[in-house]
């Protein structure tokens, strides 16, 4: 099968790894240095749980013509760099588009792809399971705990679910399907922001985030905010049991951030707060459309915003 992964960060070169290892002819959209190091060096993988590394040989393009067709093509990038490409994806010809990342507004980024394609296409969502870092070198640690992906489509059932299946289908690697991925992927972010504005305001020092006791309650509050604000507009929060979390079992849930902020390996995880930045963005466009107060989610947008803004 022919498939293009767009973007060659950590969790589009894992993506890669595994497509390659499926027997699939896999292609990786990367542009300037790392796209130099995919020609020179091949897909290189350190996996940390597993201790083992692997390299592979993958083909590498910098640029995506309207006629270069793909089975599959697989956007894995952070939030804010997707509206950049969405175009550029209604403009080729390939019919099978999965968006692969955190993503706050799937259902505009949908019709942009729709509307400005020539060619029908079918727009599907999901989020990988893992993370990790790239070193200069451009090898990528890769943390993960077995291979899977959470899909779906905003249009019912997913029509391209053979296809999908075909090209994982020799890997150990596996496709969970969701059928509300966009109340999943709202839910999702909602932990995603809190979480990563503790590492932020910290500099990245997480064992030092895990003994500000008053940091770590403040995040439960601006998680049950985010879940109280997307209830209202009618989401369902999903998994539920993360609900469950914050509200029922809040001092098991405060207990299990300050463990997790010492575990040796968190430090190896790739973020962006430049993609937290455009999800705060995108939580005052979703509260713009209620009258729900949100004191602790603003006031830790405000203190992290702050912090960014300076930097």
């Amino acid at each position: 099968m022919r498939i293009l992964v767009y973007g060659a960060g950590v969790l589009g070169s894992y993506l890669a790894h595994v497509l390659v290892r499926g027997g699939n002819e896999v292609t990786v959209l990367a542009r300037g240095k790392r796209a130099e190091q995919l020609e020179t060096d091949g897909l290189v993988i350190r996996h940390y749980f597993q201790r083992r590394n692997t390299i592979d040989k993958v083909n590498v393009i910098r640029e995506l013509a309207s006629d270069d067709l793909y089975d599959l093509i697989f956007v894995v990038m952070k939030y804010n760099d997707f509206p950049s490409v969405l175009s550029i994806l209604a403009d080729n010809h390939s019919s099978n588009i999965v968006l692969v990342g955190n993503n706050a507004d799937a259902l505009g980024m949908q019709n942009v792809i729709k509307e400005k394609s020539k060619v029908k296409k079918n727009v599907i969502f999901g989020f990988q399971i893992s993370a990790g870092l790239r070193e200069e070198s451009g090898r990528i640690i890769c943390i993960r705990g077995g291979g899977q992906m959470v899909l779906g489509s905003l249009d019912g059932e997913i029509s391209i679910k053979p296809i999908l299946e075909d090209a994982f289908r020799r890997v150990k690697y596996k496709l969970a399907y969701h059928e509300d991925i966009d109340a999943w992927l709202k839910s999702h972010f909602v932990m995603i922001v809190a979480l990563n504005s503790i590492s932020f305001l910290y500099d990245g020092d997480l064992n030092q985030a895990s003994k500000d006791k008053k940091l770590l309650k403040q995040a439960i509050d601006v998680i049950d905010d985010g879940f109280r604000l997307l209830e209202k507009l009618n989401y369902t929060i999903t998994p539920a049991s993360q609900v469950d979390l914050v509200r029922k079992h809040r001092r098991f849930f405060y207990y299990g951030l300050m463990i997790i902020h010492k575990l040796p390996f968190m430090k190896l995880v790739d973020g962006s707060f430049s993609e937290i930045a455009a999800l705060f963005d995108s939580f005052r466009k979703l509260k713009n459309q209620t009258n729900i107060a949100t004191p602790h989610w603003d006031a830790m947008e405000k203190r992290t915003m702050s912090k960014f803004v300076g930097h």
